[in-house]
């Protein structure tokens, strides 16, 4: 992991990494809140993969999930 050009001693490891280049984040929460979102946008950005899904099994009903597609991944 960078940041700002500055290597971090820190190793990042996803729920699930396909094809080395969707990340998938799990969760097992009533809903999916905003900083839900917020933790996978950052994944993206450090892994510099372009697609992400945020899965829930919580949800009472049915499983929730969403994807995101980075449009410029800089």
């Amino acid at each position: 992991v960078f940041y700002k050009g500055i290597r971090l001693n820190v190793h990042y490891k996803p729920d699930l990494l396909v094809y080395e280049g969707i990340i998938v984040e799990l969760k097992a929460v009533s809903q999916l809140l905003a900083e839900h979102e917020a933790q996978l946008f950052n994944y993206l950005r450090v892994s510099k993969c372009l697609v992400g899904y945020l899965i829930n099994f919580g949800s009472r009903d049915e499983l929730e999930w969403k994807r995101y597609i980075l449009a410029d991944n800089q």
